[in-house]
């Protein structure tokens, strides 16, 4: 079997865990079969997205970041967090991560499916709570309402979001494209979007940064969200 022919069979095995099992099965079959998060973590790209992230860092004071999807930790490797926490629904991605990363010690990882955490149990707080390339992959509702919940739960001061911001099925199995920013709006009153940042190289990506940052919690916020 050559290269090409091998790569379209691992990518078929991949859809096929997704839709037996659903988004989460399908990210943990690529990072076991030897694939990477995507192209939106190389290049070109994965710098721009490491510039805005790293300069509102330290435009913000930022001391500690939770990324929700941190994948294969390519993208990680280009940032400047002084406290950073990867969470990921694949055990190999997490695992890649904690050998990718062993020598920094400003960096930890962790599963959401360890059996060691207590079922129900909170993650911890950060000032900065990330979510990149992950909200048009989550193609179950359920999935992608529970996400949202724990993205901004986690949030001490600011979400950052990096995402297309639209309504329709991409064609491809693992993508479903959501239009976010009216829900977030909707449920999570105590953040507004107050910058966005257009992706420069839309031939390589149809995502744009979404940048929100915490309110006085207006009145009603927790009957809203429901």
């Amino acid at each position: 079997m050559n290269l090409i022919a091998r790569m379209r069979h691992l990518i078929g095995q991949a859809w096929l865990g997704l839709r037996r099992h659903g988004s989460g099965d399908y990210w943990e079959s690529r990072y076991r079969l030897g694939m990477t998060s995507g192209s939106g973590s190389m290049g070109e790209l994965a710098r721009f997205k490491a510039r805005v992230l790293n300069d509102f860092v330290r435009e913000q004071g930022v001391e500690s970041v939770i990324e929700f999807g941190c994948g294969d930790g390519l993208q990680l490797a280009l940032a400047e967090y002084p406290l950073y926490l990867g969470v990921d629904v694949s055990p190999t991605a997490v695992e890649l991560c904690r050998r990718r990363f062993a020598r920094d010690a400003t960096k930890t990882f962790l599963w959401l499916g360890d059996p060691g955490r207590g079922t129900g149990e909170a993650l911890p707080g950060a000032d900065l709570a990330l979510s990149l390339d992950v909200i048009y992959h989550l193609v179950e509702d359920e999935v992608y309402r529970r996400y949202l919940d724990e993205l901004f739960g986690a949030a001490r001061r600011h979400v950052i979001i990096y995402s297309s911001n639209r309504e329709d099925l991409a064609g491809a199995a693992h993508v479903r494209h959501r239009a976010f920013l009216r829900e977030v709006q909707t449920r999570f009153p105590e953040f507004r979007l107050v910058r966005k940042v257009d992706n420069p190289l839309p031939k390589q990506s149809f995502a744009d940064f979404y940048v929100f940052s915490r309110v006085a919690d207006p009145v009603g916020a927790d009957s809203r969200r429901r």
